[in-house]
């Protein structure tokens, strides 16, 4: 950070933004409008210009308003803000985490294109990879947690002999287990796959740590991708995904974002203008909370496994990827309850305080069942080569004091058992 650069933290309350062009307003104020008036039709040609990409900016030349389809006030700001986040020099705004993953993805990849992406995936994503995608003619290459590179260089050599990939996709950490993908050894895989001077762009979905516990473009992902619905906006009150990343990347993707139509709408920025306020104090809370409940689940007599990112072993491998690219564990715990999908049923129907709902990231503490909920899609040998079991519930843990949460799951594990033993 340069000396008199501000923190990101600070550059959330001021960055981009004059009250005193703005009547004194101290918060930017919402512009509902579908369209701008232009101050000579001579502007207009020269924003439309701009917009189709027919020519550069000239010299110290700014890009107006034309439609909310293409930029709104609401919108510009928040992606300038969430671009600090990340280090990334700009930033698109979607109307969901799909729009965002299905644009970037459209943009790069066309009909014969190859696409390899790192496994688990949340289930949507995993859903368009491997049934909409290929209708479009795309070819698809999976690779998980647990392949190195050599690995998956001799695979995809085998699958796909003298193939290249146009486009590197991955999650990290994976939904719902926390699987660690190096994103150092994508990178390299990226330059070693390049051909002709052609370098397949990587990107990772950071959604599970967020803009503040992981920085994808640090470590050579090109995009860093979210559903912005999670932490970003982390009240559970609108929809919305984002890519951040280098400025000529994010151009092209606003371009497809234009006519697909897949921008967020100005209240939804507005929202996020909120949320992105307090994003460093809520992440912060919800990570010290879950170290408190992951800890109590792990020493649980009904619980058989815990996946939580602040309990890798030193000698486990992803204790090393953790080490070098995770700030923090994060907020995310899944566990394993024996007796699959029924003991887990039973447990998630007696939670009280828990919501029993599908997202995560938010100020209230939720609980799921992958396996039949998020990625019920997934093919069952995919979600037992990821380890998404019967008996996986996922907690995506709020701001709530622990003991409470901790309080919920016990007398839900307890509650869990009586149903068990009434039952045999």
């Amino acid at each position: 950070m340069r000396r008199n650069e501000k923190h990101p933290e600070s550059q959330m309350l001021s960055l981009g933004y004059q009250a005193d062009k703005h009547l004194g307003a101290v918060k930017c104020p919402l512009f509902l409008t579908s369209t701008f008036a232009f101050k000579t039709a001579e502007e207009g040609k020269a924003f439309f210009e701009l917009a189709y990409g027919l020519r550069e900016k000239a010299k110290g030349e700014e890009m107006g308003m034309i439609y909310s389809r293409v930029d709104n006030p609401n919108l510009h700001l928040a992606e300038q803000r969430l671009a600090v986040w990340d280090g990334g020099e700009d930033a698109a705004f979607f109307s969901s985490g799909m729009a965002a993953i299905s644009t970037m993805l459209l943009t790069f990849l066309k009909p014969g294109d190859l696409l390899i992406y790192g496994a688990p995936v949340y289930g949507g994503t995993d859903h368009f990879i491997n049934h909409v995608l290929p209708d479009f003619g795309v070819d698809v290459f999976q690779f998980t947690a647990k392949d190195d590179f050599n690995g998956i260089k001799n695979r995809l050599e085998k699958d796909y002999p003298h193939r290249y990939p146009a486009f590197i996709f991955t999650e990290i950490p994976g939904n719902p287990t926390n699987a660690l993908i190096d994103i150092e050894m994508c990178n390299r895989l990226a330059t070693d796959l390049s051909r002709d001077g052609k370098r397949p762009l990587l990107a990772v979905d950071n959604t599970f740590l967020g803009p503040l516990f992981q920085h994808p473009l640090k470590w050579g992902a090109d995009i860093s991708v979210y559903s912005a619905t999670k932490f970003i906006g982390g009240h559970s009150d609108l929809l919305a995904g984002a890519c951040v990343g280098r400025g000529d990347l994010i151009t092209k993707i606003k371009g497809m974002r234009t006519f697909l139509g897949s921008m967020l709408d100005p209240h939804s920025c507005w929202l996020i203008l909120r949320s992105l306020e307090t994003l460093k104090i809520r992440m912060e809370r919800q990570a010290a909370s879950a170290q408190k409940v992951a800890g109590h689940l792990k020493d649980h007599p009904l619980v058989e496994k815990v996946h939580y990112l602040g309990f890798l072993a030193d000698d486990d491998p992803q204790k090393v990827i953790f080490d070098k690219q995770c700030l923090s564990a994060g907020s995310m715990i899944a566990f394993e309850v024996n007796g699959g999908e029924q003991a887990a049923f039973a447990f998630l129907n007696h939670l009280h305080h828990f919501k029993l709902a599908v997202s995560l990231g938010s100020t209230e503490s939720l609980a799921e069942h992958p396996a039949t909920m998020t990625h019920v899609d997934v093919m069952a040998s995919d979600r037992q080569l990821f380890g998404i079991t019967d008996g996986l519930v996922r907690l995506s843990i709020g701001v709530e004091e622990p003991e409470d949460l901790i309080e919920d799951i016990d007398q839900a594990l307890a509650a869990m058992m009586v149903s068990r033993s009434s039952k045999l």
